[in-house]
């Protein structure tokens, strides 16, 4: 008789390659990881690399949490030429010159852009308005209005590169920042224009690219490595059970008076049995990952 094996269960993180859109990492991964639950945490554009983190099987639950998690990016910025995807794989739409601009100029406009801001999503992201995500819109011709959101840019570092009109950026962000955006209100700001040339992303809260495997080869991390930027709290064997039923609990019984939550929710022998939320006084799971026999 065959043993029926259990449903792979965990993170991955990959270093995404350059031509390859999320969603083909995540179709890759199904089929090396043996599973069709494999989900992503955030897209990263096919020309960028970088971080992404893959939830497989029941961990795919917890993924909208990392999407939430500060991002870490590092890019090359050229002045002089804007195109149709504010970054290189579009069609170039205007150029200017911009060979008086200096080092200065440009960490003065990157110093305008850090803080919280207003930002407009551009057309060509992934972004869903009305049902339908904004680049199908873009491929199509059209062009819709966007509502600006705020983001928050804790750091944007300019350097400069042997090419006098191309910057090397970093920036440390909140979720939802675009760097193309960035890149293009730079142009602005310097009274020209400017796209994104390049794109790496270093990291998704404490997902780094040190600890990133090939897409050839992906880990599969326990799922209580995906909530290790939360708070977390151990539970004896009796409250286990109630978790595992999804019950609503007091406060007291996950041992946390106090904070707004999430909380990753861990048994004694540290696996993942769900998160928590605050509710009305008490606590209550907005997912379980390990479910009552």
């Amino acid at each position: 008789m065959n043993e029926i094996k259990p449903e792979p269960n965990g993170i991955s993180i990959i270093d995404k390659p350059s031509g390859w859109t999320s969603h083909d990492v995540v179709a890759k991964c199904r089929g090396l990881l043996g599973t069709k639950k494999v989900g992503h945490s955030g897209t990263l554009d096919p020309d960028a690399t970088g971080v992404l983190v893959l939830g497989v099987g029941r961990s795919t639950r917890i993924l909208r949490y990392l999407t939430s998690l500060p991002k870490h990016y590092v890019g090359h910025i050229v002045l002089g030429v804007e195109t149709t995807t504010l970054d290189a794989s579009g069609e170039v739409t205007a150029t200017h010159s911009m060979d008086s601009v200096k080092l200065d100029d440009v960490r003065k406009a990157a110093l305008k852009l850090t803080g919280e801001i207003d930002q407009i999503p551009p057309m060509v992201s992934a972004l869903k308005v009305g049902g339908r995500r904004l680049y199908e819109i873009a491929r199509e011709g059209g062009e819709i209005e966007r509502q600006s959101r705020k983001v928050t840019v804790q750091q944007f570092d300019i350097d400069p590169t042997d090419d006098p009109l191309t910057f090397k950026c970093e920036v440390k962000c909140s979720s939802g920042t675009y760097i193309r955006s960035l890149a293009a209100d730079i142009g602005d700001l310097l009274g020209g224009g400017a796209h994104l040339k390049s794109l790496r992303r270093l990291a998704i809260g404490s997902f780094t690219v040190r600890e990133a495997k090939s897409i050839e080869q992906p880990v599969l991390l326990p799922p209580s490595e995906g909530l290790r930027d939360f708070n977390k709290v151990r539970v004896s064997e009796e409250v286990a059970v109630d978790v595992s039923y999804g019950r609503i609990l007091d406060r007291e019984c996950l041992g946390v008076d106090n904070g707004n939550g999430p909380w990753a929710v861990l048994n004694h022998d540290g696996d993942l049995l769900a998160i928590y939320e605050p509710h009305k006084g008490r606590v209550k799971p907005s997912v379980v990952l390990i479910e009552a026999k």
